[in-house]
Parts: structure tokens; sequence; C-alpha cells
């Protein structure tokens, strides 16, 4: 008998229900959660309505990174909810200005073989240290945090052997494009990515944040690295080598499915507009203008990612036509690049260097100009995401985005004309610069109130499925249609994000904008989706704003994980054509009608007759006999009002 992959023996360690059969449903205990302010204030509003008094989970994370700009009141009176809401519930509190959550989370929270889950689809980047870390949507981290178990189907483990080391102007983030390339984004649904062989000991335990950060972006449930001398190497740095624990998957382990990367092979690639999986050589889009690069997000967080950025500019100056803005993802780090002397290389070199967070990468601030190209080192370019309709974003290394600042054109950095630069970074992190607020005593927590202001508001009041549904057709989706699509984040819309009846204006508006309002008059209705419906980011606004503009059914060609689990959570129907062929007779307006609701989820298949078009088709479900009863019920939180599990 073969031996253990290690996503297995994470899984195994964790498991308190279910078997580890791919396609069944296991339960998951969780030691860790984060939670971040783009979906955290509807976390802790989901905490105060399940009753908690403070979560029971090892370390649990509130961090603010998303919504910095303090445009109006909002995003600040958020900000002072989620802290009184940490101080009352037992968080930890990572203040405006402390850092992106994942690469803040790895630096002072991460344990190998510790299992995490937050309410951010690139929590996954956790799994660089050889944790089980998987994005889930905020009522499941809300449940987690007191005391429940993750339920997920249990994905099939995918292993990538990595042979050879990077050559000189190649790095991690070209690896993970490698992927995207070859496989789309499609390509790591209902799959762990375990990264195993000779070559992942070239990559440092940044490198394969980068390459585990985007394992969302192929799909997948998780990303999974061995802890070696490299994760230890890290976490010395961080002054907790104590926490090391070494961890890879047997000598004989085998997989579900394979694949093989040569890292000497690869070359410099670049994501095209519109999509993380339009990915192709630098060297063939090489002279396209570019007008914006962007350094940082989660996707390229390491020192190393800004350091070589500095190195390739230092003595230079960006090209003139070039807005060149750097995004620092923690304090350490804008602490480690200022000692070193970066930050006045890039200073120097005409870069506009912003305060350490998410910022472009959620489009909160650094639109681009419409119809300019922006290269960016994020983990996604979904249309209109920047906050620019119709904008053109590109997905890039480090080295590539400076060989574009350099040079006001995309270009191949190998060209560049001088050698790949060495850097010398510090042995030691500068961990004496975190701002990190610890968990108040009980006692004290007991006694803090939640500071809601006006704009806070409230979770809304959702009722069971009925038995037969007659309801229009609202609104028809493509393939590959983003949570972005479905309920905006950006400068304009997360604002509002603790206000659902608010934030339910902005719902499918880059898709029709007059959905909202047809939606309100509709009432009760459902949307029909294409492949991969909801892919992209946790946030569950996406699937709760428009229940409560009536939406109870979806009918989609296939759904990403993440979206599907959120609509059921909230009460939302998820369906698929049984025959994907039926999706193209529907039309928008077109009257559905539903029967026997209960029977139908009871045999997993069923018929749906379209009034409108006099025919009939067949979807079915993919849902757990739990998940049957929370849809039922109207969604998790109406189940635990209900006295449900």
């Amino acid at each position: 008998m073969a031996g253990l992959n290690l996503a297995r023996k994470l899984i195994q360690t964790h498991l308190v229900g279910g078997e580890m059969t791919p396609g069944s449903e296991i339960a998951l205990r969780v030691d860790q959660t984060l939670t971040q302010d783009a979906t955290g204030t509807l976390v802790m509003l989901e905490l105060e309505a399940l009753g908690l008094k403070r979560v029971r989970t090892e370390v649990s994370v509130q961090y603010v990174d998303h919504n910095l700009l303090q445009a109006d009141e909002r995003n600040m009176a958020d900000h002072l909810f989620l802290r009184s809401a940490a101080q009352r519930f037992g968080l930890w509190f990572s203040p405006p200005g402390g850092g992106v959550s994942h690469p803040v989370h790895m630096q002072r929270f991460g344990i190998p073989g510790k299992s995490l889950i937050g309410s951010d689809s690139h929590t996954c980047a956790a799994g660089s240290l050889g944790m089980l870390a998987i994005g889930v949507g905020g009522l499941e981290v809300a449940l987690a945090m007191a005391g429940e178990p993750l339920y997920l189907t249990m994905p099939r483990v995918w292993g990538v052997r990595l042979t050879g080391e990077l050559p000189d102007w190649v790095s991690a983030k070209d690896v993970v494009l490698e992927m995207l390339r070859r496989h789309g984004v499609k390509g790591g649904v209902h799959r762990i990515i375990e990264y195993h062989g000779p070559g992942v000991a070239s990559l440092s335990a940044m490198d394969r944040h980068v390459i585990a950060n985007m394992g969302a972006e192929l799909g997948a449930t998780a990303t999974v690295f061995p802890a070696d001398d490299r994760v230890r190497d890290f976490l010395r740095a961080e002054g907790r080598e104590d926490d090391f624990v070494a961890l890879a998957a047997d000598p004989d382990a085998d997989y579900d499915l394979t694949d093989e990367i040569d890292l000497a092979a690869l070359e410099p690639l670049i994501a095209k507009p519109s999509s993380p999986g339009a990915v192709v050589p630098v060297r063939e889009v090489a002279g396209t203008p570019v007008h914006q690069v962007v350094v940082g997000s989660s996707a390229n967080p390491g020192l190393r990612d800004f350091a070589i950025v500095a190195a390739v500019l230092r003595g230079r100056h960006a090209h003139p036509q070039v807005s060149l803005d750097v995004n620092p993802t923690s304090r350490e780090i804008l602490a480690d690049l200022t000692k070193t002397g970066a930050t006045l290389d890039l200073i120097r070199s005409g870069a506009r260097l912003h305060q350490t967070g998410c910022l472009g990468c959620i489009g909160m601030g650094q639109a681009p100009a419409k119809g300019r190209n922006s290269l960016r080192t994020f983990p996604r370019n979904f249309p209109g995401r920047s906050g620019t309709p119709d904008d053109q974003v590109w997905l890039c290394s480090p080295e590539t985005a400076a060989a574009a600042a350099l040079t006001g054109a995309i270009t191949d950095p190998r060209e560049l004309g001088f050698d790949y630069p060495t850097l010398d970074l510090p042995e030691s992190a500068s961990t004496d610069v975190v701002v990190l607020e610890h968990p108040l005593p009980p006692g004290l927590a007991q006694e803090v109130e939640l500071a809601k202001a006006e704009s806070i508001g409230a979770l809304p009041e959702l009722d069971p499925l009925p038995d037969t549904l007659h309801i229009p057709v609202a609104l028809k989706a493509g393939d590959d249609v983003s949570t972005d699509e479905i309920l905006p984040a950006g400068a304009a819309a997360l604002p509002y994000r603790s206000d659902i009846a608010k934030l339910a204006d902005f719902s499918f508006t880059r898709l029709d904008e007059t959905y909202p309002r047809r939606a309100r008059e509709l009432g009760n209705h459902a949307v029909i989706g294409g492949e991969n419906y909801g892919q992209g980011s946790s946030r569950e606004h996406a699937a709760l704003a428009p229940r409560s503009l009536g939406l109870r059914i979806v009918i989609a060609k296939s759904f990403a994980r993440i979206h599907s689990s959120n609509l059921v959570n909230f009460g939302v129907l998820p369906l698929e054509f049984t025959d994907p062929a039926d999706y193209d007779a529907i039309q928008p307006g077109d009257e559905l009608h539903f029967d026997a609701l209960a029977q139908g989820l009871a045999d997993g298949e069923f018929t749906v007759r379209d009034v409108t078009q006099g025919t009939e088709f067949r979807v079915r479900h993919r849902l757990s006999g739990r998940q049957v009863a929370t849809i039922r019920a109207g969604g998790r939180i109406a189940e635990h009002a209900g006295g449900g599990s």
C-alpha cells in the first residue's frame, strides 16, 4: 500500500467527520482563522447573531488591510467596530497599516501542520508553511470560531513535481503563471495542489507563498508545500523557530493526479486582460505600451519581491509615462526595505510609496486610466476589478513589472541589457515594528460594547425555501463570472459592506445596471449562469446581497467552490444543468416553475418547467444532506435560530 501524501496527512490529523473519499463530505477541526475588514464586519455581526461569548479556536485574527481609504466616515467606523468586536470576542487585532493579512499571518502566526480558514480566498497562501489553509465564506469562519468544524467536499490531491532551479529574471510568480497557462482558472477545482520534488528546496518560504496564494486563481481548495529547512529558515528569521515542525509526504506517496515542472525551463510569463488564465510568454507581447505599474499585494508580498524591483531600478529612473506605485505588504517588510536602502532606491527611481495594505488589488484606489495598460504583481485581473470599466490589467512577476517601469512597454526582463541583480537581504526580520493587539482576558472582554455607528447595518432575515416556486429569470450570465461581477469591491461599493440593504444596490451591476431595481420589483427570482459561476473572491456578500433582493435559485453549468457554499449558507439553491446545452434555450424574463422541491432535493435530480418556452429541462445538485437541510431552513443563521446544529 502506497504511503500518504502531505495533503492527506494534514486532512487526516484534522478529520472529525466523514471519510477521505474524493467527492464525499468531510468535517475538519479548525485551529486558526483570519478575517479581513472587507469580510470581517459581516463575520462579527454573525458572531453576535450566533450569541458567541468567546472564540473557541487556538488563534483568530482580525486584520484591517482592504478598506484603508478614509474618503468618508464609513471605513473608519467599520475599523472601530472591528476592533471592539475583536476585544469582545477574544481575537487578535491587526490595525490599519499593519499589513496584508496573508503575509502578516504567515510571519506572526503560521505554524506547520495547523489548519487555517479565512474569509478571503487567498488564505490558501499559508500552505507555503505546510499548513492546511483554505479560503471560505465568512459564515463558515464565524461558525468555526464558535467551535464548529469546517464541512468540505473531500478534494482529489494533485501532485506537482518540481525539478531544477529558476533561472535569472524568472521568479515564483512565473511558476504559478505556468500552472495557469497549462490548466486555466478551472484547473484546480475540487483539488488540493501539492508541490513536491527536488525543485522545492530551491524556493524560499515566501516564494512558496506566491505560488500557494494563486492556487485560488486555479480554483484549488488548497495548496500545500512541505515544511522543510527553508520553512525553518523563515520562522527563525521571524524569531519563531520553536514553532517549526518538519512535515513531508511519505517517500512512496501517490497522488490522484500528477504534473511536473522543470523550473530551469521556465521563462517570464504574463496574464493578459482580463483573466488570470490568459497567460502567454512576455516576449510574445513585448512592446505593448504601459502607463501604470503596481508592485505589491498578497500575490508578491515578500521582501525579495520589493527588493528585486528596487535593485533593477537602482540608479535608473522610471519611464516618464509610467505611474509606478509600490504598496508594501507589511510594516515588517517596509522596515526591512528601509534598512537595506531599497526604499530610497525606489523613491529616487520615481516610485510612489503607498501605505501597507491591499489598495489597488481590491480596487481601493490606484484605478488605471481607461484603455491604458496596467502591469501589476497582483493575483487577479477580472474585468473592472481595478475600479475602471474596460480596464486593461496584466499580471506579472516583479522582474517583468520593473522592466516595464523602466521602458514604458511590456519588456522581457532578460532583454534589459544588464546582469540580474544580487540581493543582500537581512537574516532577521524587523519584528520590533509589528503592531498587533492581544486578545483581552475573558473578564474584560465581556465588558466591551460593540462600537456600532449608523453605517453598521443588520443581517437580513431570510425565510425558508418554499416547496413550490414560480419565479422569473432576472439575469443570465456567461462563463467564468466572478464574484467581482456579482457584487463589486472597490472604493464605491465596499464602504457599504456592513449594510447589506445598501450594498445590494451594487449587485450584478457590472453585468446589468438595472438588476437591483428589477430584482426588487420582481421579488423571488432566479439567475442563470455558465461554467465556473462565482469564481474569485470568497466574499459572502456576493451571495447575501442578491439573496436580500429575492434571489432564491441559481442554475449554472458549474460552480466555483466557495461561492456555491456561500449560496447554501444564505439559503440560495445552487443547481446545475444535467445537460449543459439546456443553458442556451433559457432567456431573461422566462418564468420557471419548480414543484415538489423537497422531494427533488432528496432525489438529487429533478425537472424544471420553463413556462414561457413551454419546455422542460433537468437539473441536479451536488449538496450533502446537511446542506439540503440548510437550504430548506433558509440558511445557516436561520438554522441555528431554529435549533439546528
